[in-house]
């Protein structure tokens, strides 16, 4: 899978970057491999997130997919 991220450079040092995809998914690092490192966590722990079972109506269904 690929994701689009925004990156920052921080005004006290290092880069920040956020996930528009994803909201509130953002993370820094003082250096570009360490936030590409944080990134990857960040996106995966918020991909993970446990999230109320969805609930079809009569007219509907709930699919799971892999991306």
């Amino acid at each position: 899978m690929k994701i689009k991220v925004v990156v920052h450079e921080a005004e006290e040092g290092g880069y920040w970057a956020e996930v528009p995809a994803i909201p509130g998914c953002a993370t820094q690092g003082d250096t570009m491999d360490e936030l590409l490192q944080n990134l990857r966590e960040a996106i995966e722990g918020c991909l993970s997130v446990d999230v109320a079972e969805p609930r079809a109506d009569v007219n509907g269904r709930v699919l799971e997919i892999a991306i």
